[in-house]
């Protein structure tokens, strides 16, 4: 392969009953952007960066995998997931094991990561896919920990043939006019640490259901958006609005040059109908 190409999801916040806690139709919504993704051509791989179930439910857990499950076996691809804040491990376990699944379903871990934690490794031709666990039960904020650090630390300590790939839910960046500046990754500092001098290429994220680019020591972080809704914001106040309008990134791993992303939003009458508002009203 010369470049490896993967689709980005994030935020599917689907439930039993296909329904999101403020109403949604997250069912609906990843319908739409499944059928928009089918024209993405020459797709290596699919990583999913959690809350796949807002109601931490295996029901969710279930429909999310059996919908991009199904689209992963027909283009023959992996696929690989990771847990949000949303979800819970004993679901998430319970519905794609490891985390990291061949085309046809299979488990392709090659380690798992700490006990007690939904971390763990596989590969793809030459590079290093790694997945961490940051879900925080009953909060909204991440953290790795450092059992899992020194778990990521010893994996890195050799590199892979064409690099690493690190995906977790929580943003390892620093956001202080952001909303969710406090929703972030905690434990950034040591994590950003543990990624100085080794072979990582990129960390794929979630959790602020729009598109974001930073850097964690030089190390490019992409942001996906939202699948149940996408999330605007003024950066100047507090203010969060939801809309409807499903999207998702590829990201394209290139020999010798940095990774290109871009965004493929689905297609949808709705797209840009308000579902929520948080913080004051304009003036």
């Amino acid at each position: 392969m010369t470049a490896i190409r993967i689709l980005h999801l994030s935020d599917p916040h689907l439930t039993a009953s296909g329904f999101d806690e403020d109403g949604v139709d997250a069912a609906r919504a990843l319908r739409r952007l499944m059928t928009t993704v089918r024209e993405v051509e020459d797709l290596d791989l699919i990583v999913s960066t959690g809350d796949i179930a807002d109601d931490g439910s295996v029901a969710g857990c279930e429909r999310f995998r059996d919908t991009v499950g199904g689209f992963a076996r027909r283009r023959g691809v992996p696929h690989i997931y990771t847990t949000g804040n949303h979800d819970r491990r004993s679901s998430f376990t319970e519905v794609f094991g490891s985390g990291h699944l061949t085309a046809d379903g299979a488990d392709a871990a090659d380690a798992r990561g700490p006990s007690g934690t939904c971390a763990a490794v596989s590969h793809l031709g030459g590079l290093r896919m790694i997945t961490l666990d940051s879900l925080v039960p009953g909060s909204g904020h991440g953290l790795v920990g450092d059992e899992q650090l020194a778990w990521l630390r010893n994996v890195l300590a050799t590199p892979a043939p064409r690099g690493t790939v690190v995906a977790l839910h929580h943003p390892p960046l620093v956001l202080p006019r952001h909303p969710l500046a406090s929703l972030l990754l905690h434990d950034f500092a040591a994590f950003s640490r543990v990624l100085a001098g080794t072979d990582v290429r990129a960390v794929l994220c979630g959790h602020l259901h729009h598109e974001r680019y930073g850097t964690v020591d030089a190390v490019p972080v992409y942001v996906a958006p939202g699948i149940v809704t996408r999330i605007d914001f003024d950066p100047q106040t507090t203010r969060l609005i939801g809309v409807l309008g499903a999207a998702a990134a590829v990201v394209e791993l290139r020999e010798d040059l940095a990774p290109v992303t871009y965004t493929v939003t689905a297609r949808d009458s709705r797209a840009g109908e308000v579902v929520y508002r948080v913080g004051p009203a304009p003036n």
